[in-house]
């Protein structure tokens, strides 16, 4: 399912190349994502093309659907990222890293037929969604909410654990 984000880089003039396309339920079963209930991202992916030098932009837009960590209902979280890559090709050598901050590094064999994004598209979706995937407040299914404990509802110095006793002893001294 991922043909749409696998580009021939041999054939590929240089200059900017733009193509533009979509993502969604399918493309994550194809990982066998667990998590990732349903989506519609739209992935913008521009390569720039100079000399042996190639940098791919990626903007990854739109939503995808997994379960709330609170209720387990379907929760509906929006997706905004762009990872910014640099291909090289060969094989990895250490010397090769991108100081912090810059482009991250993919490298290709160079026996490679064509460099695939898929992976990255999927990585980088994943990444970008929170730990802790919870409706907002009021927003869960309240016939579930009712059967939760109360010490979610608590905070801080509210919440009875084995270790609340101890933190009385830090302050006497």
């Amino acid at each position: 399912m991922t043909d749409r984000l696998i580009f021939s880089l041999e054939g590929l003039r240089a200059g900017r190349t733009t193509e533009k396309c979509s993502v969604g339920r399918e493309f994550f079963q194809s990982f066998e994502s667990a998590e990732i209930l349903d989506a519609d991202l739209a992935v913008e992916v521009t390569i720039m093309k100079s000399g042996a030098s190639v940098d791919v932009d990626l903007d990854i837009e739109g939503w995808v659907k997994v379960i709330c960590d609170r209720c387990l209902g379907d929760l509906v979280i929006p997706v905004e990222v762009s990872p910014r890559l640099t291909v090289r090709f060969g094989e990895h050598d250490s010397a090769d890293e991108a100081p912090e901050g810059e482009r991250e590094v993919i490298f290709l064999p160079g026996s490679s037929e064509g460099l695939d994004l898929g992976q990255v598209v999927y990585d980088y979706t994943c990444l970008s969604l929170p730990l802790r995937r919870v409706h907002a407040d009021g927003e869960c299914d309240p016939d579930t909410v009712k059967y939760l404990s109360d010490d979610e509802e608590k905070t801080g110095d509210d919440v009875d654990t084995p270790f609340a006793s101890l933190k009385g002893l830090l302050q006497n001294k």
